[in-house]
């Protein structure tokens, strides 16, 4: 491939070796582009714009305020923790600079006009070092800590609020358990949410459609970056044009009639805005080293459930998850989330980081903090030792065999049987079917792009399979993707969720203590 693109970039062969993996080095090389800024967007729960919205101009303004200073603190935790820019050749020295060039914008409501509260800031591409210089953010750890810094964000909000107001929080009812779950505040009422939440139900909608469609299309669910794509076409093809200025008054009036509307008068309304600020006392939970310990091992499960390693990012937002819940102030949470996150690395965690060199850079060579120039700040990997354990037993069934084959005529069958039915697998899918059905392994690997043809092969394996007398059963992730496998190859098609709940409660499907019962 790299002779190819060659070719076309120069017209003619390459001379010798050096040129070759010298194209191959600058096709490998990831794209990067420059920008001007960037823009970061702290928008809060949808139940804190509701309050905001029908509330008297004086509870407001303290809401604003208390939404302003999640801000700042959010933007102070990336000014302290992930903001650096790039020196020396090919960039390749990180080190510190004195701070964001930045301005904020704060609007008040969504382009289907209702209130929404939130604020963009404004990021000049564009930093002090400390010696003087201006030069780009390193946009690479800016990417990083934006999960982070929106959970920061998120709990300096509810702290604000609960420390000016009394107000509190507690997980929406209902919440998918597949997704995270969301703080509202407690009082306000559900159905003014979903009132003005019409600019999200119409991106789920358009979503949810364009989801069906690739299916259709490509006979398989989309992937997460896939998905991810689909959303923002959902959001580019529902965006509404702007609509005329209103001012904060005639907002507010709109905001107050619709509400009344919804719960009934504008009493209604104003009995919910009491309730809100005068919530009943929920269970406060004791900040101590029991509650530290307990914390940090919730949080490396979720590590370990989410992903085969992290880095400080991934703990440092799922600690600022937890620390909402708890009975601190604002002015505590930093210290405490910095605790929690030393807790789950240093303590609970097994570094990936390569073995030190011994290498003693000088002060000039080293970031404010103490590390090397040379290194990128948060970049050191983690896992746990269930996962290098659980790996370790992957690795030594994969070096197994002795298992159940296949003939290698009920094979040839199989692949004569689909291509007489109009499927005609290539080399790659026939070579996957062969291997699999006659290798003898205990676990194998097919490992292919999306819309490569694995499930077209996967039907030919079972089909190969079944016809001389095996059995075989599909797992997947979610029951979107079971149920493809399940329409696309005949077989029984489950989650793997499901399978392991069984397991641990000893509550065996059918098919489960059928084949357990097979050698």
């Amino acid at each position: 491939m790299a002779r190819e693109f060659f070719l076309a970039a120069h017209g003619r062969e390459p001379i010798d070796a050096r040129e070759l993996t010298g194209q191959i080095a600058k096709e490998s090389r990831p794209r990067t582009q420059t920008v001007a800024g960037y823009d970061l967007t702290f928008s809060p729960v949808k139940s804190v714009s509701t309050l905001w919205a029908v509330a008297d101009a004086a509870l407001a303004a303290v809401i604003e305020q208390a939404h302003q200073s999640a801000v700042k603190d959010a933007l102070t935790f990336i000014e302290d923790h992930a903001l650096f820019t790039r020196t020396g050749p090919q960039g390749i020295r990180q080190v510190n600079v004195r701070g964001l060039v930045a301005t904020a914008f704060t609007h008040r409501d969504s382009r289907s006009g209702d209130p929404d509260l939130h604020t963009h800031v404004a990021v000049a591409n564009k930093v002090q070092t400390l010696d003087g210089r201006w030069l780009s953010i390193d946009g690479r750890v800016l990417f990083k800590a934006n999960v982070a810094a929106s959970e920061t964000y998120n709990t300096a909000l509810e702290q604000h609020l609960r420390d000016s107001l009394g107000v509190r929080f507690a997980e929406r009812p209902g919440t998918d358990p597949a997704k995270r779950p969301i703080r509202e505040i407690v009082g306000v009422d559900p159905r003014l949410n979903q009132r003005w939440s019409t600019r999200r139900a119409h991106i789920n909608s358009r979503r949810s459609e364009l989801a069906i469609q690739f299916q259709h299309d490509h006979g398989r669910p989309p992937t997460p970056v896939e998905a991810l794509h689909l959303a923002h076409q959902a959001t580019l093809e529902t965006r509404d044009p702007k609509h005329e200025p209103r001012s904060l008054a005639e907002q507010r009036a709109t905001w107050l009639n619709e509400a009344a509307a919804v719960l009934g008068s504008s009493e209604a309304v104003g009995s919910m805005v009491q309730t809100a600020l005068a919530p009943t006392t929920g269970p406060k939970s004791t900040v101590d080293a029991a509650w530290v310990s307990q914390t940090a091992s919730h949080v490396l499960a979720v590590m370990e459930a989410s992903r085969p390693t992290w880095q400080m990012w991934h703990v440092r937002a799922e600690a600022q998850r937890q620390v909402r819940a708890a009975d601190i102030s604002a002015g505590q949470t930093e210290a405490l989330v910095e605790l929690l996150v030393d807790e789950v690395l240093h303590s609970r965690s097994v570094s990936l980081a390569p073995p030190d060199e011994g290498i003693d850079e000088p002060e000039p060579l080293r970031r404010v903090d103490g590390s090397s120039v040379y290194t990128v700040a948060g970049a050191d990997l983690y896992t746990s030792q269930r996962i290098v354990d659980a790996e370790r037993r992957l690795l030594a069934w994969a070096g197994r065999r002795g298992g159940a084959s296949v003939e290698q005529t009920a094979v040839d069958l199989a692949l004569l049987e689909m291509a007489a039915n109009g499927t005609v697998l290539d080399a790659g899918q026939a070579s996957l079917v062969r291997q699999m059905c006659t290798s003898g392994a205990r676990v194998q690997l097919a490992i292919a792009p999306a819309g490569a043809g694995k499930t077209t092969a996967m039907r030919a394996l079972t089909l190969a399979w079944t016809e001389d007398g095996g059995q075989v059963l599909g797992l997947a992730p979610s029951a979107a993707a079971a149920a493809v496998l399940g329409e696309h190859t005949g077989i029984r098609a489950d989650t793997l969720a499901k399978l392991t709940w069984s397991l641990r409660h000893g509550d065996l499907p059918d098919w489960r203590q059928r084949s357990a019962r097979r050698p």
